[in-house]
């Protein structure tokens, strides 16, 4: 491999890529600002300018547009009908290709930029390169990422040549770059509205994901599945977890631990949630990892019995020796000290998953939520703003004679926030900031009552006194009548039903206390 061209937006780790180069022999070409860098660095460099005789041209717009270029990058060494035309037109092979794109992403991410910038930095020559070298992969290496240079540099100075499995993944890692490139370009341009704003949801959506494993079946064993995450990840998100022991995930191990990271994340006090079918069957509040175990697994231990465990604390030994004593199938925390990992060693099926906390902020995916959300129907797709809103203790509005006091704004709030992730319609039950009962899924709210009273009955859990949260109104007097005849003494809901003054008059007449919070938490 005797020429390279070196042509990056981004410089780092170029002039290490471009010095070990050069001391293989390597003839290196580059363009602008990176040939600047290359010389300043004391490395010999051949302008493209110089290379096709051609000057760059409208601010650069043209510089590697050449047959000089392309024509080195396209030509297949085994066919002669391609070797001929190069000698005869002074064209020299190109044998090594880096390119990274004009910062598009970087700069539509970017707050108040405007379309003449985003349209400046649409890359035209670099990612023609990028597909031309790829094509020819079984001539020419196509590296993309500074990350591919050290590998890259390694097997030449070991066998002299990149060695044809490579060429290919790095040819197929440059044609992911450029569908991920063009894709945002799409995204950005079919967000725009007349009146220069950008909508959420663009007229063209373009989905860009990595998969992360094959798994061995879907929901059932006759469905295939595998596991993708998005191309730039939310940190503390589930698919950032560190898997520390045991068997693979299956699709519905992944599906509830999503569904009880999320939860668990969403208190700022320690906190342990359990998730039985993507449904929590028991959340608490504690001191500690152990104390909020204890609590969360008393109010359903039967359906407990193979569940997903989450905490938002790192779980030490105490905790893990409790957890130990049933049968999880996954167990999610921050952290795991020496002693719990002990704990667990014993028990190698048991799978492990390690997940930093989101450091927070005003964004969603500060926080480690997605912004969007995506439902697939026949031949569609469904799109929405992630349910990412949060109800503070000052907005809710007290409509009954009777007030929650501050201790049943405490259970209030936090069966509230319990409800959130429960399917709908749901109704959960919760005193002393932990479930009491949990009824979900049902098409009837009564239902769900009903069933989250009969799951407390079966724990030996007594109702009485209890905070009960509903994810949408009742739109009859019969549903708070419902969660009251169960013996709960103070109520959250959404509010908003046309018969609101009723289910008032109702709560009045049963002695409870009713705030509204003008939020739904609809989850199907």
């Amino acid at each position: 491999m005797t020429t390279a061209l070196l042509s990056v937006s981004d410089k780092t780790g170029v002039v290490d890529f471009a010095r070990g180069l050069h001391a293989l022999g390597v003839k290196i070409l580059s363009t602008g600002g990176t040939a600047k860098l290359l010389a300043d660095a004391g490395l010999p460099v051949v302008e493209v300018a110089d290379h096709t005789g051609f000057p760059e041209m409208l601010d650069g717009r043209v510089k590697t547009l050449h047959p000089k270029i392309h024509g080195g990058l396209l030509a297949r060494r085994d066919v002669p009908a391609h070797v001929a035309p190069l000698a005869a037109h002074g064209i020299a092979p190109i044998d090594i290709l880096a390119v990274n794109l004009y910062p598009f992403e970087a700069t539509v991410a970017r707050a108040g930029c405007t379309l003449e910038e985003a349209i400046e930095n649409i890359d035209i020559g670099g990612p023609a390169m990028v597909r031309s070298a790829a094509k020819n992969w079984k001539d020419v290496a196509v590296l993309t990422d500074a990350a591919q240079y050290d590998g890259v540099l390694a097997e030449l100075r070991r066998d002299g040549r990149v060695g044809e499995a490579t060429r290919f993944a790095l040819a197929v890692a440059a044609f992911n770059r450029i569908s991920n490139y063009d894709a945002a370009i799409s995204d950005y341009l079919s967000s725009l509205r007349p009146d220069g704003t950008r909508s959420l949801f663009p007229a063209q959506s373009n989905g860009r994901f990595v998969k992360l494993q094959d798994l061995r079946y879907g929901e059932n064993p006759h469905q295939q599945a595998a596991f993708y995450r998005d191309l730039y990840p939310a940190p503390g998100s589930l698919v950032t977890a560190k898997q520390l022991q045991g068997k693979e995930l299956s699709y519905n191990n992944i599906a509830d631990a999503d569904a009880a990271w999320e939860c668990v994340k969403s208190f700022d006090a320690p906190a342990c949630v359990i998730v039985k079918h993507a449904n929590p069957c028991g959340v608490a509040l504690g001191s500690g990892p152990a104390e909020a175990y204890a609590k969360a697994f008393a109010t359903d231990p039967t359906s407990a019995f193979g569940g997903i465990i989450a905490f938002n604390r790192p779980l030490d030994g105490e905790g893990a020796r409790l957890v130990a004593k049933q049968f999880v199938e996954v167990l999610i925390a921050p952290g795991f000290d020496d002693e719990a990992r002990a704990v667990f060693a014993a028990k190698a099926n048991t799978r492990l998953l390690e997940i930093a906390l989101p450091p927070g902020g005003e964004s969603a995916w500060a926080c480690g939520r997605n912004a969007v959300d995506a439902k697939r129907v026949g031949s569609g797709l469904l799109l929405q703003t992630a349910d990412n809103r949060a109800v503070t203790r000052g907005e809710l509005k007290v409509v009954t004679k009777k007030a929650p006091t501050e201790r049943q704004l405490d259970d209030l709030l936090f069966a509230w926030t319990v409800a959130k992730y429960v399917k709908s319609n749901a109704i959960v039950f919760a005193a002393g900031g932990a479930t009491l009962g949990v009824g979900a899924g049902q098409m009837s709210r009564i239902d769900s009552a009903r069933i989250a009273g009969i799951k407390a009955a079966n724990a030996k859990l007594s109702l009485q006194g209890s905070a009960a949260a509903s994810d949408a109104f009742f739109p009859f007097r019969d549903g708070l009548d419902a969660v009251a005849d169960a013996g709960a003494a103070c109520v959250i809901q959404p509010g908003g039903s046309v018969r609101d003054d009723e289910v008032i008059a109702a709560a009045d007449e049963r002695g409870i206390a009713m705030v509204f919070t003008g939020v739904r938490h609809f989850r199907h």
